[in-house]
C-alpha cells in the first residue's frame, strides 16, 4: 500500500471531514443574519419603550402639578382671608357693643324704677289726702245696690202673695157653689148611700173653704209684714242716697284740686314703664303690694336698706354702685339703688 502525507489531497468524492467543514461555514453564515435581525429589532424596540414612556410621565406630571398645588393654595388663602375678619375684628366689636348696651340699659332700668317709685309715692300721697272717702263712697254704692235688689225681691213676693190671695178667694167661691149644688141634690136622693156621699162632699168643700180662709189670713199677714219692711228699706235707701250724694260732692271737690297733678304723674309713670321689662314690672308691683308703705325701690341710707333698715354688706354696696346688675335686699326683697341714681333723678 502507498504511504499518505500530512496534506490533504483532492479526490473525486469529498470526504466526511470536508463535509463537516462546509456545514460549519454554512451554519455560521446562517447565524450572522439572525444576529443582525435581532439588533434591528432591539433598535426598533428601544425608542418605542424609552421615549414615549418618558414623555407621558412628563405630561402627566405637568397635568397633575397645577391641579394639586396651585388651586389648593388659592382656596386655603381665600379661607384664611374669609376667616380673619370673622374671628378677630367683628367678635371684639360685638362683645364691646353688647357690654356697653347692657351697662346702659341696666342703669336706665334702675333710674326708671326709682323714678317710677317716686311718682307712685306721690300718687299715694294724693290718695291719702282723699282719705277714706273713695272707700266710703264705694261702700255706700254697694249698700244702695243691695237695698234696691232687696226691695225689688220683696215687691215681687208681695205681688205673688196678692195673686195667691186672689186664687184662694176664687176657690172659696167655687166651693160655695159646689155646696149649694150638693144641697140641691140631697133633696132628690133615692137612698141613704147617695145622701151620705153628698154630705161627705159638702163637708169636704167646707174644709176647703176653711183652709183657703186660713191661707188668705197667712198671706195677708205676710203681705203686711213685707210692705212694712219695704217701707223701712225705702227710708234707709233714701238716707243712704243722701249720704252718697254728700260724700260724692266732697270727693269731687278733692279730686278737682289734685286731678291735674295726678294725671301728669300717671302719664310720667306710664312713660317710665316703657323702659322697664315686664318681669321687673311684675316684681315691682308684687313688692309694692306686700310692703306696708308701698316702697319697692329704696335708697341705701347709712349702709342699711331704706325699707327694712337692715345692714347691707360692703360687697353688696360695691356691686350696687357698679350698676352692672339689679340687686335686692336679702331681708325684705326691695330693689336697692345708690346715691348716684338718686342724684341723676334729682
Amino acid at each position: 500500500m502507498a504511504k499518505t502525507s500530512g496534506k490533504l489531497v483532492a479526490t473525486s468524492k469529498p470526504s466526511k471531514l470536508a463535509k463537516n467543514v462546509v456545514e460549519k461555514k454554512v451554519i455560521e453564515k446562517k447565524k450572522t443574519p439572525v444576529k443582525k435581525g435581532e439588533t434591528k429589532e432591539e433598535k426598533v424596540q428601544k425608542p418605542v419603550t424609552k421615549t414615549p414612556v418618558k414623555k407621558l410621565d412628563i405630561k402627566e406630571e405637568k397635568v397633575q402639578k397645577p391641579v394639586s398645588k396651585t388651586p389648593v393654595k388659592k382656596e386655603e388663602s381665600k379661607e384664611k382671608k374669609a376667616q380673619k375678619p370673622v374671628s378677630k375684628t367683628p367678635a371684639k366689636t360685638k362683645q364691646g357693643a353688647i357690654e356697653d348696651k347692657g351697662e346702659v340699659t341696666i342703669e336706665k332700668k334702675l333710674i326708671a324704677l326709682y323714678s317710677l317709685q317716686q311718682i307712685d309715692s306721690q300718687v299715694d300721697k294724693i290718695r291719702i289726702i282723699r282719705g277714706e272717702l273713695p272707700l266710703e263712697v264705694q261702700d255706700l254704692e254697694d249698700e244702695i245696690a243691695g237695698l234696691e235688689t232687696r226691695i225689688d225681691n220683696y215687691i215681687q213676693e208681695t205681688v205673688s202673695m196678692e195673686k195667691s190671695i186672689i186664687e184662694k178667694k176664687n176657690l172659696i167661691k167655687d166651693s160655695l157653689a159646689l155646696i149649694k149644688k150638693y144641697e140641691d141634690q140631697q133633696m132628690n136622693v133615692r137612698n141613704n148611700r147617695e145622701y151620705d156621699s153628698l154630705t161627705k162632699e159638702i163637708e169636704f168643700q167646707n174644709l176647703e173653704i176653711q183652709l183657703s180662709e186660713k191661707r188668705i189670713k197667712e198671706f195677708q199677714s205676710g203681705l203686711e209684714a213685707k210692705k212694712e219692711e219695704i217701707e223701712q228699706f225705702q227710708k234707709v235707701l233714701q238716707d243712704r242716697q243722701n249720704d252718697l250724694g254728700i260724700k260724692k260732692n266732697e270727693l269731687d271737690d278733692i279730686v278737682a284740686e289734685t286731678e291735674k297733678e295726678e294725671v301728669e304723674l300717671i302719664r310720667r309713670s306710664d312713660e317710665n314703664r316703657t323702659y322697664i321689662e315686664d318681669r321687673l314690672l311684675t316684681a315691682y308691683t308684687r313688692i309694692r303690694k306686700n310692703a306696708r308703705n308701698g316702697l319697692a325701690v329704696v335708697q341705701i341710707e347709712r349702709d342699711a336698706c331704706g325699707g327694712c333698715f337692715n345692714k347691707i354688706p360692703p360687697q353688696h354696696q360695691l356691686d350696687i354702685r357698679m350698676h352692672k346688675k339689679i340687686i335686692v335686699c336679702e331681708y325684705c326683697g326691695r330693689i336697692l339703688v345708690d346715691e348716684g341714681i338718686v342724684a341723676a333723678i334729682d
